[in-house]
């Protein structure tokens, strides 16, 4: 494949990949309510995409993932959406430019660290489907806990209050959150990550 030819399909790939991080904004498949929080699968093909086109492309779209996160607090706000948009004030509590890092530091990270784990694990000669799903694992995993280090890191005291918990038993909620909802969003990842990897693979 020439180069003219192997940018052709890279840029068409990571449309597809923004379009559907776009449909996934814009529905209820992107952000699942979940009383005070939500599950999302916006992460998804964010790992795909860092899988397939490699960690420069799963970085952008991590980007990408990272906007979508302020964008839909800011839109549609909960009463912790101030950990992820500096533009919104919920029962007395405002975000801050900490909220730009919460939303968008960890999902930037979140594809170089899939697309680096796929990369190492191919190196390894593992299989695709054993490199695709450990890679999103394990990225999930880190995201999960990037994000709520990170809210705990800068909101501990409001996002305790906000969700009606004391400060000293915010950990064991954050823990709850894990058990809830990053258990399905990782189960969610792994099996799709699987499944398209192989699939995109065997087109190359």
């Amino acid at each position: 494949m020439s180069k003219t030819s192997r940018q052709i399909k890279n840029l068409t790939m990571l449309a597809l990949f923004l379009a559907i991080e776009v449909v996934l904004l814009v529905t209820p498949l992107g952000y699942l309510r979940i009383g005070v929080l939500s599950a999302t699968l916006l992460h998804v093909p964010v790992i795909v995409c860092a899988c397939t086109m490699g960690t420069k492309y799963g970085a952008f779209m991590g980007l990408v993932f990272g906007i979508t996160s302020v964008i839909n607090a800011t839109m549609a706000p909960t009463v912790t959406s101030f950990a992820f948009s500096p533009f919104v004030t919920v029962g007395g509590f405002n975000g801050g430019y900490q909220s730009l890092i919460v939303a968008i530091v960890p999902r930037v990270l979140l594809g170089v660290i899939a697309g680096s784990l796929y990369q190492f694990f191919r190196k390894k000669d593992l299989s695709i489907g054993i490199s695709a799903g450990c890679s999103a694992l394990v990225s999930t995993i880190v995201h999960v806990v990037g994000v709520l280090g990170l809210i705990l890191l800068f909101y501990a005291a409001p996002y305790a209050q906000a969700i009606g918990v004391a400060q000293s038993a915010l950990m064991a909620a954050m823990g709850t959150v894990i058990l809830t909802n990053s258990i399905p969003e990782i189960l969610v990842a792994v099996i799709v990550n699987i499944a398209l990897t192989k699939a995109l693979s065997s087109k190359n």
